[in-house]
């Protein structure tokens, strides 16, 4: 492998010849041998990065136009939209596992753009803390890169896979709308329900989870840029905040305004907790409604058996013909991941001491994770598994006119103590209610046939 020679403060360094990156990067990347290409960190962060950076650049110009000349813009402007397609990725090597503020990381970012805009220029004219770092701190940015992301991800990706699934689901009631099934609680035979308003509760669960996720959005629309290293805004021209988040709404078309107080933005990650624990309320929810599912499916022969799921592959290596409720397994185990993810993005977000969380690379890192493993998890169910949820009536008619509880019909006529004998006579002599309740002498069979109607019990 070729090299070429960068320095910095510390010293000279030996950079891969083909990399944009420099000599801080390079330092990061031979002290921090953690999760080397497989932890790095989130890709939503460099592209985040390429956000903030070509913000940072149009502000700078309009405040400090002597220092970012028109030829420093347009070269920054260049390397940053190559940062955020994705094109400079592989230039991005650095593990989560690093300082706790991220700084390799925004200076991995500064030294790419740098280099890359110099190349793109046809001159060395950007120097990756002068200009692609000017009015910033890594303090700022990072936590600014964690909003940005934080926001796409919710907006652009969890929502949208959310509201698909609610959509298959209003489909589903629609065509369940006369199917009665026997209703559980406690995992016990309960009074009947229309399938279809058992699907409107799984529905209704995932319409309040968007409804929080959305109140999340709000409080990560501020952003941190502009306090620099504490929160006083140091080496920031005044306005360069506000402005700022004009330029990085400008590049995302999403509303994002810069934080009311900037001490509270460096070291609190309230916003993230919170929005996260919306992430976990969701996938507490994902992990009842794929439960439900897997189990109404379970059989084909021995369990409920109540409704059909696609048949996606083959369920084992030595029973033929088996086949399992994958989409659901896969479903409770991501929500098992995104509820120790919650644990540790809280956990981290407790660590800010003094003017700064030092524990943000983590904290975003399980942050993003739970985001897409969510989204991705949804969409999988919902195009793999929920929209060929087919209801077995038969079943289901068979299920529903063999519960005990539909027993509480009676309560009107016989009373609750006397419909709890028919229940138990019912069970023990394996007889209907019926029959049950006509030997105990409570009603006469023909008066059980006018007041017993399972369907108008819902």
């Amino acid at each position: 492998m070729e090299y070429r020679i960068e320095h910095d403060s510390m010293g000279e360094m030996k950079v891969p010849a083909d990399r944009y990156w420099a000599a801080q990067t390079q330092r990061s990347s031979e002290n921090f041998k953690i999760g080397v290409g497989i932890e790095v960190m989130p890709r939503e962060i460099t592209r985040a990065f390429g956000v903030l950076k070509k913000a940072a650049a149009q502000a700078n110009h309009v405040l400090r136009p002597e220092k970012m000349t028109d030829k420093k813009l347009s070269a920054i402007e260049k390397a940053c939209d190559e940062v955020i397609s994705g094109e400079l990725f592989s230039h991005f090597p650095l593990v989560v596992w690093q300082t706790g503020s991220g700084t390799q990381s925004n200076m991995n970012a500064n030294e790419v753009i740098a280099n890359r805009g110099n190349e793109i220029a046809g001159d060395k004219i950007l120097h990756p803390n002068d200009d692609i770092n000017m009015s910033q701190s890594s303090n700022d940015t990072f936590p600014t890169a964690m909003h940005i992301s934080a926001v796409i991800a919710l907006e652009d990706k969890l929502i949208p896979a959310v509201e698909l699934l609610i959509n298959t689901f209003l489909r589903l009631e629609k065509e369940n709308e006369d199917a009665v099934k026997c209703g559980r609680t406690h995992l016990q035979d309960a009074t009947p329900i229309k399938f279809s308003q058992e699907i409107s509760g799984w529905r209704t669960s995932l319409e309040r989870d968007v409804e929080l996720l959305k109140m999340s959005i709000k409080p990560l629309s501020e952003l941190a840029l502009g306090g620099t290293a504490v929160g006083t805004g140091l080496n920031a021209p005044k306005g360069f905040d506000t402005l700022v988040a004009e330029k990085v709404s400008a590049i995302t078309g999403k509303k994002f305004v810069t934080a009311g107080n900037k001490f509270h933005a460096l070291t609190s990650k309230d916003e993230l907790v919170f929005a996260h624990g919306a992430i976990k309320a969701l996938a507490s929810d994902m992990m009842k409604i794929a439960n439900d599912v897997r189990w109404l499916a379970s059989g084909p022969r021995d369990g409920l058996g109540e409704i059909f799921i696609p048949e996606n592959e083959p369920g084992s290596s030595i029973m033929p013909g088996k086949v399992n409720p994958t989409q659901c397994e896969a479903v409770t185990m991501v929500a098992v991941q995104v509820m120790g993810n919650d644990v540790a993005v809280g956990l981290a977000a407790s660590q800010g001491n003094f003017e700064l969380n030092v524990f943000m690379p983590v904290c975003i890192y399980n942050f993003l994770q739970s985001a897409r493993l969510m989204a991705e998890a949804i969409v999988s169910f919902n195009d793999n598994c929920a929209v060929g949820i087919k209801a077995n009536r038969e079943k289901m008619d068979h299920n529903l006119h063999n519960s005990l509880m539909l027993v509480t019909a009676l309560n009107p006529y016989i009373g609750y103590e006397n419909a709890a004998k028919t229940a138990k006579k019912a069970f023990k002599d394996n007889i209907s209610l019926k029959q049950a309740c006509v030997e105990l002498g409570f009603l006469t069979a023909e008066k059980f046939d006018e007041v017993f109607h399972p369907e108008k019990m819902v």
